[in-house]
């Protein structure tokens, strides 16, 4: 009897081995992104950000000199907008866009370059900078993250990502610091 016992326990163990295994096998993993409105980007942290998926496309929509902007699409659905300014330096990009940040969720304060901005699906970072000889200001923002579900992760990475790349795309656009 004890046998049965350890025989029908032992195949129940197996059934829910192979139950987990099988459930985890079909999910998309997270994509890997290099480039985003002509900028390198960290492809591990902009992957965590975005939504799985089985294709991802990436799209600059009217992306000019100051005004860099890209979509990134995923299964034929825009999902996530990334965005850069080059401001001039009266303008209060925090302030501005203050009703924004709200309806992205909860905006609280962040440490990150001369001020920013984090909220439950995005956030805007600042910084000074000189642009073509004259005194500026750098705007990154991004919006419309619903990845990963868990909030407080969501807010962490979106922070992560933006003190990562607000040097980056100012170099890129040719803000100096």
């Amino acid at each position: 009897m004890r046998r049965n016992v350890l025989r029908h326990v032992g195949g129940l163990a197996l059934l829910a081995i192979l139950f987990l295994g099988a459930t985890g096998c079909g999910s998309p993993e997270a994509f890997k992104v290099s480039e985003a409105c002509g900028t390198e980007v960290d492809p591990g942290l902009i992957g965590q950000l975005l939504p799985r998926g089985d294709e991802l496309k990436t799209k600059d929509t009217f992306s000019e000199p100051k005004q860099p902007r890209c979509e990134f699409e995923v299964d034929g659905e825009e999902r996530v907008g990334l965005r850069s300014d080059v401001v001039e330096p009266f303008v209060k990009p925090l302030e501005v866009n203050a009703d924004g940040m709200r309806r992205l969720g909860n905006p609280a304060p962040a440490d990150i370059g001369d001020g920013a901005t984090i909220a439950d699906h995005g956030g805007m970072a600042l910084r000074a900078c000189t642009y073509q000889g004259e005194k500026m200001q750098f705007v990154l923002a991004i919006d419309g993250v619903e990845n990963p579900e868990e909030t407080t992760e969501r807010r962490r990475l979106l922070e992560e990502f933006l003190r990562s790349q607000l040097p980056v795309a100012m170099e890129a656009e040719g803000c100096r610091p």
